[in-house]
């Protein structure tokens, strides 16, 4: 069996050989491009031959996916799919799956540090500091006894909601279904506009879909208090950019952490966000932390071992 890897998967070769070691022992064959090409024709030569694909966040359209006559299966080393055209393998009858899980502790941990740079002021402190300069005129708040809003509670939202418990928040929570482990631990499930209009954080953590692309639109930020924040280590399209860019210039909401915005990095230096006031970007680096990257490669070659018995795990299609 053929199995191509697009990507390094942000592993050194001898660990990720360590990993991919049970599969090469069978006798399939491995082959990995680090070079980083992902333009159509180079993906299209690539995967021709290939019966199994590895990629983690490199776009693959549907022309791409229908160059390859042999492939079965794709083993997605990234939590989101939305970059890979579904359609296509649905009607190439390829099955996918995602490494779900791998990152959940790593863009919990991100989020609380977005909240707390943006409470304590830290990004713009740091650089008054080296200045000689003090804290005068600079925000300082508890995240203590605030109340935390959080929109998706799967399993990185569910763990963002248990952590505001153990700051001391209260947490309010939207989701299309109620967490009853997260409810018996005192989460309070509401409306969306019940989120929006209550807390003090609101943080989110929902997959992109037709539903929730722009969920936070110009109506929704509105909505908002004055003195809130807005934290986004989800997806960037779930929220309207540019309405929340215009939102802070304004001054209707006190800030925004995102470590996702509509398009991968690097940004444009024209992108409207870059000049909005109390605004802390990262780019797209929650899920990367070194733990995660071993993590979502042993998860990614599990998938196709579990695949090859006929026990296909972290179904997407």
């Amino acid at each position: 069996m053929k199995i191509v890897v697009l990507e390094s998967l942000g592993l050194s070769e001898e660990v990720f050989k360590q990993i991919a070691q049970p599969l090469v022992a069978e006798g399939h064959e491995l082959v990995v491009y680090r070079d980083g090409k992902t333009d159509d024709e180079t993906l299209k030569e690539r995967i021709t031959e290939a019966e199994v694909l590895v990629l983690a966040n490199t776009p693959l359209r549907g022309e791409v996916i229908a160059a390859a006559d042999q492939l079965k299966y794709i083993s997605v080393a990234f939590t989101g799919y939305d970059h890979i055209d579904l359609e296509m393998c649905k009607e190439k009858n390829i099955q996918v799956s995602n490494a779900a899980g791998y990152s959940t502790h790593s863009v919990a941990e991100v989020t609380f540090g977005l909240i707390t740079a943006l409470l304590r002021s830290i990004v713009p402190l740091d650089a008054i500091t080296r200045e000689g300069g003090t804290k005068v005129g600079y925000r300082q708040t508890d995240l203590y006894g605030k109340t935390l809003g959080v929109i998706g509670t799967g399993a990185i939202g569910g763990l963002v909601a248990k952590l505001g418990l153990a700051y001391g928040c209260r947490v309010v929570a939207y989701n299309r279904s109620v967490n009853q482990a997260l409810a018996n631990q005192g989460v309070e499930y509401t409306t969306l506009d019940d989120v929006l209009t209550t807390s003090d954080i609101v943080t989110l953590h929902t997959p992109l879909t037709a539903e929730t692309k722009h969920l936070i639109n110009q109506e929704k930020l509105d909505l908002m208090k004055e003195s809130a924040i807005l934290i986004n280590t989800a997806v960037g399209p779930i929220v309207d950019n540019e309405a929340l860019a215009k939102a802070l210039h304004r001054g209707t909401i006190a800030g925004a952490g995102l470590d996702r915005v509509d398009i991968e990095p690097p940004v444009p230096t024209d992108y409207p966000l870059l000049t909005a006031p109390n605004t802390v970007l990262l780019p797209h680096v929650g899920y990367a932390t070194d733990e995660a990257m071993v993590r979502r490669a042993e998860i990614t070659f599990q998938n196709i071992v579990q695949w090859e018995k006929g026990k296909q795990e972290n179904i997407v299609l």
